[in-house]
């Protein structure tokens, strides 16, 4: 049997950091990358799980309130974000299954592509992403 992955609020916030990672990478937010996130969130990772926050919000909306409070805060180190990511990926590879590292690489593509398609250091930060899931 098949044991079943329970996300956690970190997870999603870690999340978080990615989506927002990917927006910063080229020192700018533009209002349309954080269009694109709130969509796929609606459309894609409220149906991964159904765990809820202290608030009773499902938790993947966790995704998008760190990614807006990094963005209020201008804190555009997208490596720091990445980087931080990347240290819970690896504490916790078990939540990593193969549809969870394809929904990552899809939303963070979207994003990259949200603004006038993507740029050089959105394709290198893509490839690099790739190469870390592909590591778990």
């Amino acid at each position: 049997m098949e044991k079943r992955k329970h996300m956690t609020l970190k997870f999603y916030q870690n999340l978080g950091k990615l989506f927002y990672a990917i927006a910063a990478i080229d020192n700018k937010v533009e209002a349309v990358e954080f269009v694109k996130l709130k969509e796929l969130v609606k459309k894609q990772w409220l149906k991964l799980d159904s765990i809820e926050d202290a608030f009773g919000t499902d938790a993947s909306y966790q995704i998008e309130i760190v990614f807006d409070w990094l963005n209020a805060q201008e804190n555009l180190n997208a490596k720091a974000c990445f980087d931080d990511f990347i240290a819970y990926k690896n504490k916790q590879k078990h939540l990593f299954t193969d549809a969870v590292k394809h929904l990552i690489l899809k939303t963070a593509r979207a994003i990259a592509a949200s603004f006038s398609g993507i740029n050089k250091s959105e394709l290198i930060f893509l490839a690099n992403l790739e190469m870390e899931l592909k590591n778990t």
